[in-house]
């Protein structure tokens, strides 16, 4: 790991060499109790809640507790229904996409390997014939999940249980047949009413979540309901409202453990922004202090999630980390505590991503510091399901030491919070440092480049206002130019050199000049030709330039974004008739060349 090591790292380390390391053998001894199981450590002391939650406990205060967890990926979610139908195995879904049969040792390793909270994704339609009516989850499916659940709550770990893409069925709410939507009504108040009741005997170490990413835009999905796709984003965002609020009420009617069990609400699309946004409303509970709200964080997209972007660690990279993670304290502000449920640098298994470590050691301090429950994405990644262990020791070191296990014994409240804060300034100066060796324009030039993402968001290169030539997919060649004056120039990327050997479509293409608004002020651009493997394509009518920045001058080229007039726009006849899309994502299909020429105009 590059960031210094401090408390956490040194005490762990002191620990290792006394024979107190946190993955011990499955069973368990008395070294791998938590201090308020074994009452070794005041709660005060090491400013941990009870490790026994009840209905005494807060969110916030479970939150604690929870430490970080690891999602059972691809596993209970596999839909094997269209293969299998809805009467096989229950053991034959939990394979279909190829992960192994789930066993306690599994489970038990996940523990040792410093994780206190495990999310269970489950697609309880594998054996639900819905179609027909019938809601009914088959009593060997429950049973099977039951099981798992049970394993994690013996190992001491805290579990979130919730209904995960589940064949998509969900588009049934945008149906336009009112039947269909009265159906979707039905099919998830039958499901939770039978999920909450077959596990209702299990105590407040289990948590239901309401949904995954499927509230939200996927409301109007196709896939099964081929109607589907009257919301408008408004409505979309009533319907998860009124969604959230049934699952609340299904639950809580429900009694016993579930009248004040804790419950996991799912954000917008489970996106951090869309959640904030004040359309979003958390439900009504009858129970005091016991929801929660689930996000998950992929960002950026580029490094995190695809990998078509190598390193990470730029000062704005880390400070958009910081920032989106603090700007959750508007629900934690109210006493809701806050999961992500979802998260990760997602390569294949055992491998580790340029940046890696560093990227995980700002989350979860910054989790930490914000008092956020982060669940790491894994379907076999970073945790090897057959050995029961993380593939990497210095993984493992430090997923131990963030633990609430752990830390609870061996560190305090304040320390915590100094360890946190240390690791987010040391990042920022990592960041600073990375920006200063990184090739940037230079601020007495005007620097065009092509900013570009594909379609299947593998390829990408420089998207932002901001030119970074550092910001690229392995095996992309950019051509850029220096723009001295009025003339023509050219820019161009070349694909052949990545792994594809391509790029497919386009979700986002731009022209951008990096400090043009600043050296020209009023300049204007007039894209002249845009050519895909070296042949021109045709341009619509009504390209514009204009800033987002007061800095960069932009063309955009393909931007689906853009809705409203932007505040400034000039043209080459003065026109004041725009397009942010003057090509086509299919004009853009696999390509291996990509170019732009334009003409550039200084202000009279």
């Amino acid at each position: 790991m590059k960031a210094t090591r401090t408390i956490l790292s040194l005490l762990l380390a002191l620990c290792l060499l006394a024979g107190m390391a946190g993955c011990a053998a499955a069973g368990g001894d008395e070294e791998t109790d938590s201090p308020a199981e074994s009452g070794e450590t005041d709660a005060t002391e090491s400013g941990a809640a009870s490790a026994n939650p009840g209905a005494e406990l807060t969110a916030l205060e479970l939150t604690v507790q929870m430490g970080n967890g690891i999602d059972l990926g691809n596993t209970f979610e596999a839909y094997g229904r269209t293969t299998y139908g809805t009467g096989a195995d229950p053991v034959l879904y939990e394979t279909f996409w190829g992960a192994p049969e789930t066993t306690q040792e599994m489970i038990q390793g996940m523990k040792d390997a410093g994780f206190d909270t495990l999310r269970i994704p489950v697609a309880w339609t594998n054996t639900m014939d819905y179609e027909s009516g019938d809601y009914t989850i088959s009593e060997a499916y429950l049973e099977r999940v039951h099981e798992v659940v049970g394993w994690a709550i013996d190992a001491g770990m805290f579990v979130i249980l919730n209904d995960h893409w589940d064949g998509s069925w969900w588009g049934m709410f945008g149906s336009a047949t009112e039947s269909t939507v009265e159906a979707a009504w039905e099919l998830y108040e039958s499901m939770w009413t039978q999920v909450g009741t077959y596990f209702n005997d299990f105590d407040y170490h289990l948590i239901f979540e309401s949904a995954n990413e499927e509230l939200g835009n996927r409301l109007n999905d196709t896939d099964v309901c081929a109607d589907s796709g009257t919301l408008s984003t408004d409505e979309c965002y009533e319907t998860m409202n009124a969604i959230n609020q049934k699952f609340v009420d299904v639950i809580r009617s429900l009694g016993g453990y579930n009248s004040d069990r804790f419950l996991l609400i799912a954000g917008y699309n489970t996106n951090i922004s869309d959640t904030l946004d004040d359309r979003f409303q958390m439900p009504t509970d009858t129970a005091e202090s016991k929801l929660l709200l689930s996000v998950h964080y992929y960002d950026p997209t580029g490094y995190a999630l695809n990998g078509s972007v190598a390193n990470w660690g730029r000062e704005s990279e880390v400070r958009t980390l910081i920032n989106d993670l603090a700007s959750l304290s508007k629900f934690t502000a109210q006493g809701y505590g806050v999961i992500i449920g979802e998260w990760g640098v997602l390569r294949g298994a055992g491998e580790l991503a340029e940046d890696q470590m560093d990227y995980y050691s700002l989350m979860i301090a910054v989790c930490e510091y914000n008092n956020l429950v982060p669940v790491l994405w894994d379907t076999g990644g970073m945790y090897n399901r057959s050995e029961c262990k993380l593939y990497l020791e210095e993984v493992e070191e430090f997923f131990v030491s963030h633990s609430y296990s752990w830390q609870s014994e061996n560190v305090t409240a304040d320390e915590i919070d100094l360890e946190a804060r240390t690791v987010m300034s040391e990042q920022i100066s990592l960041g600073k440092q990375k920006d200063e060796e990184a090739v940037v324009a230079n601020a007495d030039e005007v620097t065009a480049w092509i900013m570009y993402n594909s379609a299947d968001w593998g390829t990408t290169y420089s998207v932002g206002d901001s030119y970074d030539p550092m910001s690229i997919t392995t095996g992309v060649v950019a051509t850029d130019a220096t723009v001295t004056g009025d003339g023509t120039y050219t820019v161009s990327l070349d694909f052949t050199g990545t792994s594809a050997g391509y790029a497919e479509g386009t979700v986002f293409c731009a022209l951008g000049l990096y400090n043009a608004e600043i050296l020209f002020p009023g300049c204007v651009v007039e894209i002249t030709e845009v050519a895909v493997d070296g042949t021109p394509i045709e341009l619509a009518d009504g390209q514009y330039t204009t800033t987002d920045d007061d800095k960069c001058t932009r063309v955009n080229l393909y931007n689906s974004w853009i809705t409203a007039t932007p505040s400034v726009i000039r043209t080459v006849s003065g026109s004041s008739d725009w397009n942010a899309m003057i090509i086509t994502s299919e004009q853009l299909g696999t390509m291996h060349t990509l170019s732009v020429t334009f003409n550039f105009y200084t202000a009279d």
